[in-house]
């Protein structure tokens, strides 16, 4: 189950972690975004462990959307180190966000 992030646990989550940090920034009513939604859930089961895999619902939590310029959703970036070091907008196969994780591990 990818891990629910908002603004008040970005920080620790994502830009403290260890690990990549998958962050896909979505809604509820989007529908392209409910197409991402099933590939991150796989993703984050296959990457348990070795990789932090999360949600950021951008009508709640709009400080850490506006402050990485997400402007279309949805919007997937990968972190490393707290840098944001991939970033894919809109619908992309599931390889798109997988190859941006491995090259990370």
């Amino acid at each position: 189950m990818a891990l629910e992030i908002t603004d008040a646990t970005f920080e620790e989550t994502v830009l403290k972690s260890d690990k990549p940090v998958l962050v896909d920034f979505w809604a509820a009513w989007c529908g392209p975004c409910r197409m991402v939604g099933p590939i991150i859930e796989q993703i984050s089961e296959e990457y348990d462990g070795k990789a932090v895999v999360g949600k950021l619902d951008v009508d709640a939590n709009q400080e850490f959307a506006a402050k990485y310029g997400v402007r279309n959703i949805p919007t997937v970036l990968v972190f490393q180190n707290g840098e944001v070091v991939g970033r894919q907008v809109g619908v992309a196969p599931k390889t798109a966000y997988t190859e941006a994780i491995d090259a990370l591990l």
